[in-house]
């Protein structure tokens, strides 16, 4: 049985546009334009899959005029990317993406501020140079999910989803914006792969691209000036045609680049449940009016559940998330410079580094305000800047434990990137490069992952490290030692006492510490003693004590 099925382009100037598909023998069939911008047309059609496209009047400055060119539906679902086509379902006469049922939504989430999220790549998360069988696609993410559970990981943050063109890409080149990756997986895959998540108590968090688009988006073809800038505001720092969030369309009382986006982030959350954005390219958006919007948009789209929403804003700006800033987060790329100098032994400042552990002398608010990381996928991992200084083996492994305790108790929230919490030292390429899964079969890898996974773990059992709470008791520059404690209400502390020194310091006196009475020393799993306000220890270079009040 047939029914009417509408196809409608929003193209308010140009002149005429046709419907061209399967369904037609790519015959074109005419458009009509209403009063607001929208060309429609309504084809009979049975339930099954079909492709189109639309032709259009081209509006866009590079074409010769009103040139007709054909386009994928800017609000495809899904896209054959061998016929360039944009394909549509229909099921019992409705337009559907698929035909997934949802089984965990009724799981509980972790809150902002008890996530330790897990940035991954899709292709390069899982497989490796050991294992036979292509991998890289949702369902081997799932594969994966008991080991991040085992970590001890409630979030992750996927590299972008959008179909881009060709089969590999870190995906900041969206072509088209309804549409998923498909060298990924189908969308079925993709939900189910969301769905396992929230069965874990994992939230999904995905890399939004709202600055720019890949040259080629259908937008750029159909009217460019009209969602775009007509060229880049800083060439240097330009990834494609950039959103025009300040164009307001009088006639028609739109704001098209707000339009089109509200419309992909309302879609994204609805269709496929995710729990959160992280914002590519804040700074270079550079409109508040605009994000103040989107995370209101979001928000109210997700409802009753947590949604969080992260700037990359570089370098980091604390008004972004702020009082009166649009976001909930932001991404504390200073934190990570500050470690990786430290760490690497490259300087020894103590400002810098209280700074980066406590981002309120910065200006940022509070905890859900900061996210911090000692790498991420635009930075080489700690392990390849410590092989740059010729720091191999059991030193390296001391010092990347050193940035992890940094990490796990600073105030803000952790990000890992993929592959770095058992030590993986591949350089930062944008060619395929998929996790060493093998190397957790070393002793000293397997022991790094132990010992974040405690990290995480004494994490979300000490909400001390849930607060903001943070006092640097102890500065000792001659000797390149900082001691700092953590504190809630409830009576939960930690002190941890981190040395940058290349000395062992045997018999290391800390003086104030913050109570007398009986310590657990976690990284080495000892009770000790407190009083008369200090604690002598030993302190091998390159380590952290981590202090729990028992």
């Amino acid at each position: 049985m047939a029914n009417l099925i509408e196809f409608k382009l929003f193209a308010p100037y140009n002149k005429e546009a046709a419907l061209i598909g399967s369904f037609s023998n790519w015959e074109a069939i005419p458009m009509e334009k209403d009063d607001k911008g929208y060309f429609r047309t309504n084809v009979e059609l049975e339930d099954g899959s079909y492709q189109y496209k639309f032709r259009i009047r081209s509006k866009s400055w590079f074409f010769e005029p009103n040139q007709w060119v054909d386009v994928i539906d800017p609000y495809a679902t899904d896209v054959d990317e061998p016929n360039q086509n944009g394909v549509i379902c229909i099921k019992n006469g409705q337009k559907i993406v698929d035909t997934y049922v949802w089984q965990h939504d009724d799981k509980p989430l972790p809150p902002d501020h008890e996530l330790v999220i897990y940035e991954m790549h899709i292709s390069d998360f899982s497989g490796g140079e050991d294992d036979p069988n292509p991998r890289g696609t949702y369902k081997h993410v799932i594969e994966k999910l008991d080991y991040l559970c085992e970590l001890g990981i409630n979030a992750i943050e996927l590299m972008p989803l959008k179909e881009y063109p060709g089969d590999y890409s870190w995906g900041y080149n969206p072509r088209h914006f309804f549409a998923t990756e498909s060298s990924y997986g189908s969308t079925e895959q993709l939900k189910r792969m969301i769905d396992e998540c929230h069965a874990r108590g994992i939230r999904v968090i995905i890399d939004g691209i709202y600055n720019h688009s890949e040259a080629e988006s259908s937008l750029t073809q159909i009217d460019h000036d009209y969602w775009y800038h007509h060229s880049p505001r800083d060439p240097d720092n330009n990834w494609g045609p950039e959103f025009n969030y300040e164009h307001y369309d009088e006639n028609l009382d739109v704001k098209p680049a707000w339009q089109f986006i509200g419309d992909t982030v309302r879609f994204w959350i609805e269709e496929y449940h995710i729990d959160g954005i992280r914002y590519d390219a804040a700074r270079q958006i550079a409109n508040y009016d605009f994000m103040n919007w989107i995370v209101q948009e979001a928000k109210k789209t997700a409802g009753m559940k947590p949604f969080y929403n992260i700037a990359e804003h570089i370098p980091e700006t604390p008004n972004i998330t702020n009082l009166d800033g649009p976001m909930d987060g932001c991404w504390h790329e200073s934190f990570y410079h500050a470690v990786k100098e430290h760490v690497c032994g490259d300087t020894f400042d103590l400002e810098r580094l209280k700074d980066a552990i406590d981002g309120k002398r910065q200006g940022f608010m509070g905890v859900t305000n900061i996210v911090n990381y000692v790498t991420n996928h635009d930075h080489d991992r700690l392990m390849v800047e410590l092989a740059n200084r010729d720091i191999f083996d059991e030193a390296a492994f001391k010092r990347v434990k050193l940035a992890a305790v940094l990490l796990m108790t600073a105030v803000g929230i952790p990000m890992i990137w993929m592959g770095e919490e058992f030590g993986e030292y591949k350089p930062k390429t944008i060619e395929k490069s998929k996790i060493e899964w093998s190397l957790l079969e070393n002793a000293l890898n397997r022991g790094f992952f132990e010992y974040y996974k405690g990290l995480i773990h004494l994490r979300q059992n000490n909400h001390a490290l849930y607060t903001e709470n943070i006092d640097f008791f102890h500065e000792d520059p001659e000797s390149k030692v900082l001691a700092y404690t953590r504190w809630n209400d409830e009576g939960s502390r930690i002190v941890v006492v981190a040395s940058f020194s290349d000395n062992y310091l045997a018999g290391y006196q800390v003086p104030h510490f913050p109570a007398n009475g009986t310590w657990h020393e976690w990284t080495g799993d000892y009770d000790i003693e407190s009083g008369d306000d200090n604690i002598l220890i030993d302190l091998p270079e390159y380590e952290a004590k981590v202090f729990v009040w028992q």
